[in-house]
């Protein structure tokens, strides 16, 4: 059955390790920093930040393009890597249209109105609506290609907008990208302490530090009188991240009218104030 120590794949026991002819190479004894991968020589990307979840349907795009173009108006090159390669969203809520091209650099991605740099799946394939029917290491692989392969030029904030759950692809973006911190986006519902520690307990795992939380869908407020309706019932997310040393940086409210302008390609276009505590929490890095 060949060396049971080299198939198991996540390490080996500490007593197994003695004398082992694997140990250099075991997973077990090699530091995160050991399969980051380099950017692209053509690239200056000075902060990468990842949004997370710990489920989908949570709006983790709506709230990536906003942390983007809310940074973007601050003066600062953002980009925007969409890593939900069997679902991306990014490029046509910035109505951004065509393929990426590429040269010898390597790919160029494409830009929205204001100067976001964007890459993502759609911008690679025949049509938008082409199904990628792909297993999760090549998944993980076309993430990957999308860091050392894109001519990002000069950013200062590089946003991966990561596919929900703890699988390949939001693995591969952790090992293999200088993640210099992560966002969690959740929603009010009953189950958001699960959401919320699944990513916390996956960036620790990782050692990238969480920067804070951002709650999604907290009320909608009734256009007739303005009252703030519970849609997903009564938020308990200041309790949760209380309870593991976190930030609340924003609640997001739905608004249908968002909704409609994403639809339209007109993202950019959105006037939202409602994370400025989250793009602190990210330009305090420099």
């Amino acid at each position: 059955m060949g060396d049971e120590r080299e198939l198991n794949g996540e390490g080996c026991a500490p007593e197994q390790c003695a004398g082992c002819e694997h140990a250099d190479s075991c997973p077990s004894k090699m530091a995160p920093e050991d399969f980051l991968e380099p950017q692209n020589q053509f690239s200056d990307v000075k902060h990468v930040i990842g949004i997370v979840s710990g489920k989908g349907g949570v709006g983790k795009s709506f709230v990536t393009g906003s942390l983007a173009s809310a940074l973007a108006k601050k003066g600062y090159k953002v980009g925007i890597l969409d890593a939900d390669i069997t679902g991306p969203s990014i490029q046509k809520m910035f109505g951004i249209k065509g393929n990426a091209t590429g040269s010898e650099e390597g790919i160029y991605p494409l830009e929205t109105k204001g100067g976001i740099k964007v890459i993502g799946i759609n911008m690679l394939l025949d049509a938008e609506d082409t199904p990628v029917v792909w297993r999760g290491p090549v998944l993980a692989g076309v993430v990957k290609q999308f860091w050392t392969d894109v001519v990002w030029g000069e950013l200062d904030y590089l946003l991966v907008d990561l596919p929900p759950g703890t699988g390949d692809v939001p693995l591969t973006v952790f090992q293999s990208l200088p993640i210099d911190g992560v966002v969690i986006v959740t929603s009010p519902q009953s189950l958001v302490t699960m959401i919320v520690k699944k990513a916390y307990n996956m960036a620790g795992l990782m050692n990238v530090p969480v920067l804070g939380i951002v709650e999604n869908y907290s009320y909608l407020e009734c256009p007739d009188c303005g009252r703030k309706i519970n849609v997903f019932g009564e938020s308990n997310i200041d309790e949760v991240a209380a309870s593991i040393g976190l930030k609340v940086l924003g609640r997001m409210p739905i608004r249908p009218e968002y909704a409609e302008m994403a639809d339209k390609g007109q993202f950019e276009e959105i006037s939202n104030d409602m994370l400025n505590d989250a793009v602190e929490a990210i330009t305090a890095l420099e």
